[in-house]
């Protein structure tokens, strides 16, 4: 079998932080830069793996449970298998231009990358949409018990489900996934990426904490998510660290149904308010921030942004602000200044077109 080449997304997440694993809402888009895998065949179990971003390749086999990036393909192989999928040994060899450790899901454009290969591979229809939402579970379990990282399923959905020029709300109570028009460009606006260089690790114990403290809080409430709690009962909760953690997640559903609103209305204004109080909810309630996420929101906020917020996990990664196009350039100096003033190293910045979702490009 000749080779296949397949690519997938990053993301930016619009509004809706930290609800997935508590059966909420959010609110992402799929970006325009991608990671692509080739794969070749091999007539063994062995997968030889190599990435034009890292300096260590890898080969092995599935068992031998690789560490690093190679973990995430060996992951998407062993979670497929574990399907029923024969999925052979192949090479791999991965390039991509989504920022690493910018909160802006390089692991899940790995991983969709790599699931759209072997299905092209295994001729799977990637037409089926089915067969897209089980491609994107096998990533997420790949990820979560494979990998060991305690992520929700936003990022892998979209990946496997963006359309360009939209949105995707989805719904993890009913895993509904719907395409919201996000016309930015035609109200004359920029969703404008900051990316902190402050590298998050989703394998370290932060967001672990962060999703033992949400579950705390349900069964403190007594609902089996906290997707089921009531707001008005959040204030019983004694323990401030898990009323607050509930706070954010309860508010957070709401802001993303405002912004769907907004969006449907064509009311920027209001989004960016609905972008603002993310970023406080997030900041104060759930403690996700830091200085340098804080820095960019409050300096893009303070020349020329109707929003602003951080955005993915948190602990470092990104922001986004939403900018009038004519703005870009004096947000992008403003911030980049304050940096400088705080002795930070300067940002990199990338504008949020809605990008396609994971496709086979070659083979297949």
């Amino acid at each position: 079998m000749s080779a296949v080449v397949a690519s997938a997304p990053g993301r930016v997440n619009l509004i809706g932080e930290h609800t997935d694993y508590n059966g909420g809402l959010c609110l992402p888009l799929a970006l325009p830069q991608r990671t692509r895998v080739t794969l070749t065949p091999r007539t063994d179990a062995t997968l030889q793996l190599t990435s034009a971003q890292e300096d260590d390749s890898w080969q092995g086999v599935v068992e031998d449970r690789p560490g690093g990036w190679a973990a995430y393909v060996a992951g998407v192989v062993h979670e497929l298998r574990e399907d029923g999928h024969d999925v052979p040994g192949f090479e791999a060899a991965v390039d991509s231009d989504v920022p690493l450790g910018a909160g802006l899901s390089s692991s899940a454009a790995l991983e969709c990358s790599v699931a759209t290969a072997i299905a092209g591979m295994l001729g799977l229809d990637l037409e089926d949409r089915g067969v897209r939402r089980r491609l994107a579970t096998a990533c997420i379990r790949a990820e979560n018990d494979y990998v060991g990282a305690p992520t929700g399923g936003m990022d892998q959905t979209v990946a496997m489900l963006a359309r360009p020029g939209h949105a995707l709300l989805l719904d993890f109570a009913d895993d509904s996934a719907t395409p919201v028009e996000l016309p930015l460009e035609e109200a004359g606006l920029v969703l404008l990426v900051v990316d902190t260089r402050v590298s998050h690790a989703l394998t370290d114990g932060s967001y672990g904490d962060r999703r033992e403290e949400s579950a705390a809080a349900a069964r403190a409430l007594g609902v089996p998510s906290l997707r089921n709690a009531d707001l008005g009962r959040i204030e019983e909760l004694d323990d401030d660290v898990l009323r607050r953690r509930a706070r954010h997640v309860l508010t957070e559903n709401l802001r993303v149904l405002a912004a769907v609103g907004a969006l449907g209305d064509r009311d920027w204004d209001e989004l960016g308010r609905v972008l603002d109080s993310s970023h406080v909810s997030m900041r104060d309630d759930f403690e996700i921030s830091c200085r340098e996420l804080d820095l960019a929101v409050e300096t893009a906020q303070a020349t020329g942004a109707l929003g602003a917020r951080m955005t993915g996990g948190g602990f470092g990664g990104s922001a986004v602000a939403l900018v009038p196009s004519g703005s870009v350039a004096r947000v992008e100096a403003a911030v980049s200044a304050a940096f400088g003033d705080a002795s930070l190293a300067t940002p990199a910045y990338l504008e949020a077109t809605p990008g396609a979702a994971a496709r086979l490009e070659a083979g297949g």
